[in-house]
């Protein structure tokens, strides 16, 4: 049975005082093809609403719609998925687990989410995934794909390759992994991705953590979120309160090429104070300083998140 999920959400984010409004919708459909096969793809619709510069009144607009990937899956045994079309690369944890609005605890991913996802994020061509090893007390993962070069407007890409490899201990709730990219056109150059996640069992307690190295800059970040589920449950009103803490830093090796990073050797801390309402709606909101020889600034965020999860029709229990 298909399902249509994704969220939404409206977001402000104040800047050096100048504010800007988001209104965003990403609306994802997984649709089995058999038992075998297996349909999915999200979408991004966003509206920006941000002062004009120049000390001009008023504000502009601008709008994005489009596909942030669209895939299919082949599931040819219990350790093996193959995936054809355009996916989201598997570098780090963050760009496929975290980047959705409904998921991240923070508005703003973190300072190095760009780095090894060659520009766009996406991949088109094929990948391999799955669990080589699972047993009780461990398990391994992998994720191996290529891409090809493309310039359509819709499904961008550059040639790349690469991977992930992650050793999880579901006793202990611990993951880490490696990460590798290579960019195949243009300039050849090397990514490396480092990650560490540890949620330990029958706790609200999560820490995350990425590092990530290309040629011209490198960098790190670890947060942590804890829901207040000792008084009264996570259903209680202290219960949904949940206290988010981010720190960051990006090192420059040169200034050739941004990657997407600070021109400039930058330090954040972000501050997060989220509450979980009932019927999957969230709020958030959070404080951060950012600290770089090209200025130091304070950054104000709130939002409004909605979760939805329904069947496109009523199916058949099994």
């Amino acid at each position: 049975m298909p399902l249509i999920s994704g969220g939404g959400g409206f977001l402000t984010s104040t800047n050096g005082g100048n504010t800007t409004y988001l209104p965003i919708l990403e609306p994802l459909i997984a649709a089995p093809l058999g038992p075998h096969l297996l349909f999915e793809s999200r979408a991004a619709l966003t509206e920006s609403f941000s002062p004009n510069g120049d000390g001009q009144p008023g504000y502009s607009h601008t709008h994005f719609v489009g596909l942030t990937y669209m895939q299919g899956d082949y599931i040819a045994s219990p350790h093996l998925t193959v995936v054809g079309g355009s996916f989201l690369i598997p570098f780090g944890t963050y760009n496929e687990r975290l980047s959705p609005v409904w998921i991240n605890n923070l508005q703003d991913g973190p300072l190095i989410a760009s780095l090894g996802l060659m520009s766009t994020g996406t991949g088109l061509g094929g990948q391999l995934r799955g669990s080589a090893i699972a047993r009780h007390s461990y398990s391994i993962d992998y994720a191996a794909y290529f891409s090809a070069r493309s310039g359509n407007e819709q499904f961008n890409s550059q040639r790349s390759s690469g991977g992930r490899l992650s050793l999880y201990l579901p006793n202990k709730g611990l993951e880490v992994g490696l990460s590798y990219n290579r960019l195949l056109q243009g300039t050849h150059e090397n990514f490396y991705g480092a990650h560490v996640w540890w949620e330990p069992a029958n706790t609200a307690f999560r820490l995350r953590s990425e590092f990530a190295r290309g040629h011209h800059a490198q960098g790190y970040w670890v947060e942590a979120d804890y829901r207040l589920q000792k008084f009264g449950g996570l259903d209680s009103w202290a219960g949904r309160i949940e206290p988010v803490f981010r720190i960051q830093q990006t090192f420059r090796r040169d200034t050739i090429v941004s990657d997407g990073l600070p021109l400039t050797n930058t330090q954040r801390v972000d501050f997060g104070l989220d509450y979980n309402l009932p019927h999957n709606v969230r709020i958030l909101t959070s404080y951060s300083r950012q600290f770089s020889s090209s200025g130091n600034r304070n950054i104000w965020e709130t939002g409004v998140v909605y979760r939805f999860l329904f069947p496109t029709w009523k199916g058949k229990m099994e």
